[in-house]
């Protein structure tokens, strides 16, 4: 499938449209290499993104795919979610992945993330668009003498048209962690409703899942990743983000790929690769 590629820019920042010959559109802003928009042909808003998102520097934009790396949350040193999603990448060019193309974006170590985070590293992210489905991968890349170890998601906004319809299915034989307290839960046997505050780790489980609302789903399967989280703020948290606002929590359920529960770790020229792939 051919892809193209034109930049153009949104509230100042640097961003990129991909434009497939079937006629889906994607979109990614150079800040935190964040995929903003995905419409697959025929066109329709497949992707969360708040109407208070900020793309000024330093700031994490809410909704979207923001990338996740080196850290997950507050599970380790660093600030929470790392510094993937706050840094300006590079556009590097439309290369092949696994036989589509793809949107490459890439970044690398400088003096400021390795005062954060003391690792030599290329990270890069592929976006490619294929007939009714999105395919991101993040492959990471040890370029120093040391090994490293890290954490990282993809923090995927859905859209959904109606909360209380929604559900999450797949994952009913799972148990998981509830973040909100740490604590370890049991299989519920059930899809996964939104009725209240939902943030929950799957560890070790990252088989297909289906978003579905009413006469429409959308799969969502992984590779590489190993685990699966799902989250969606509910009224009361929603209301106190400033960048989502009271009532926004009706309008996505963000369900992550991720490896999260055990860190990876690369030896000095390893490379690790993981792809989360949405398809309607």
């Amino acid at each position: 499938m051919d892809l193209s590629c034109t930049p153009f820019q949104r509230d100042g920042s640097a961003c990129l449209r991909l434009n497939a010959a079937d006629g889906a559109v994607a979109e990614i802003s150079l800040h935190g290499a964040n995929v903003l928009s995905w419409q697959p042909s025929p066109g329709r808003e497949r992707l969360y993104l708040s109407p208070r998102a900020s793309f000024a520097d330093g700031a994490a934009i809410r909704g979207g795919i923001p990338v996740i790396f080196p850290q997950f949350g507050g599970r380790g040193p660093m600030l929470k979610h790392g510094f993937a999603r706050l840094l300006d990448w590079r556009y590097v060019g439309i290369e092949a992945d696994a036989g589509t193309p793809a949107a490459v974006l890439e970044l690398i170590d400088n003096e400021d993330t390795r005062h954060l985070w003391p690792a030599s590293f290329r990270a890069r992210l592929h976006v490619a668009l294929a007939p009714a489905a999105l395919t991101v991968r993040l492959v990471i890349r040890n370029q120093g003498e040391a090994p490293f170890s890290f954490t990282a998601a993809l923090h995927t906004y859905l859209r959904v048209n109606d909360l209380d319809a929604a559900t999450v299915q797949g994952l009913e034989a799972a148990g998981f962690e509830d973040s909100r307290d740490g604590k370890a839960n049991a299989a519920e046997g059930e899809p996964v409703r939104f009725r209240s505050e939902v943030d929950r780790l799957y560890p070790d489980c990252a088989q297909d899942v289906l978003l579905a609302q009413g006469d429409d789903a959308m799969r969502i399967s992984a590779e590489g990743f190993r685990d699966t989280v799902v989250w969606n703020p509910g009224a009361t948290l929603a209301a106190s983000m400033a960048d989502l606002g009271a009532g926004e929590h009706r309008h996505f359920v963000c369900v992550e790929s991720g490896t999260i529960a055990t860190p990876v770790t690369l030896a000095p020229g390893e490379e690790w690769s993981g792809a989360q792939r949405l398809q309607v």
